[in-house]
């Protein structure tokens, strides 16, 4: 989230267009066990459209006597009726396919979605020279991500270079489609979905942060907090629980979910940048929009929450 103006009041707009259907073909997702500092692995294969596939030598168990359903997020017809830019990517961890919207490949600008690299990059690097972030580092890492903070952000990213971060991001998860959007800025980063949910995976999985912080930034992502509501909402930081999370049943979220959106509606182009990402065991999920700024912070939110509450699905879970 870059300086924003603080919105004074709430619009309630509905703009009826025509509906967005987006197909994609149907994946299970297998379940990998949660490690709080997973070993750094390679990046994920995917398809070069939003067609997932599952690969021959890794087949999905079939349902056995003792098998039952477990809830979770699975490839499938997403249909939301934006009046704007729209996208959405769905990466199966158990496969590393990735299946989305027609335009999975189109890119628009990270925003505050962005923190989580700035914070992995950083950490990781110390790691790496032997040295142990001190505590006002630490507090900087936990309020970008908790809270948002640009500052917080900022100092990070300067510390780490500036445009380097954004260039080792790029090589480091191996994405296709990113590029640095405005040399300085980290917000204007361009990202398309299905690199969104690369980005997400690459943290997850321990590359992006390395062994001794993914569990820390992980944990962090799972306590981000605040909410659409003005009261929330401040120049320089603000609330960020909404989005997927909202649209994902209690089972799920249970299991534990990070997640990190980033928005602005004050864009280059006059409109919301808003995007949510988030990460489980099994998934990464990351829906990408823009849109006109007089619709409010909650239109954003709620596109976001119907993607995940339409992949929402039962599969089923051998025991034993």
């Amino acid at each position: 989230m870059r300086p924003r103006v603080i919105m004074l009041f709430t619009i309630a707009a509905i703009v009826l267009g025509g509906f967005v259907l987006v197909p994609a073909a149907f994946a299970r997702l297998g379940r990998d066990e949660p490690d709080a500092a997973p070993a750094p692995a390679a990046s994920p294969s995917t398809s070069p459209s939003a067609e997932a596939t599952t690969p021959k030598q890794n087949p999905t168990p079939r349902p056995t006597p003792d098998a039952e359903n477990r809830t979770t997020l699975a490839a499938g017809p997403v249909e939301v009726d934006v009046d704007g830019f729209f996208g959405w990517a769905l990466l199966d961890r158990a496969t590393g396919t990735i299946a989305g919207s027609k335009n999975i490949s189109a890119t628009s600008s990270t925003e505050s979605m962005i923190k989580i690299w700035l914070v992995s990059d950083y950490l990781r690097r110390a790691a790496e020279r032997g040295e142990k972030p001190s505590a006002e580092r630490l507090a900087q890492a936990s309020t970008a991500i908790r809270d948002s903070n640009d500052d917080a952000a900022q100092s990070l990213y300067v510390a780490g270079g500036g445009d380097p971060v954004v260039t080792r991001m790029i090589s480091i998860c191996g994405l296709t489609d990113t590029k640095i959007g405005r040399s300085g800025w980290w917000s204007y980063t361009q990202m398309s979905p299905r690199d969104a949910v690369r980005l997400g995976d690459c943290v997850k999985k321990g590359t992006a942060a390395g062994p001794q912080w993914t569990g820390w930034v992980l944990n962090e992502m799972a306590r981000v907090r605040g909410t659409t509501a003005d009261k929330d909402q401040h120049e320089k930081s603000g609330g960020g629980r909404w989005g997927i999370i909202d649209g994902l049943p209690d089972e799920i979220v249970k299991r534990g979910v990070g997640i990190k959106n980033g928005w602005t509606r004050i864009g280059a182009d006059g409109m919301w940048h808003l995007n949510c990402l988030a990460v489980a065991d099994d998934w990464v999920l990351a829906v990408t929009t823009r849109y006109p700024i007089e619709y409010g912070l909650d239109y954003g939110a709620n596109v976001c929450a119907s993607v995940a509450r339409q992949l929402v699905t039962q599969t089923p879970e051998t025991k034993g």
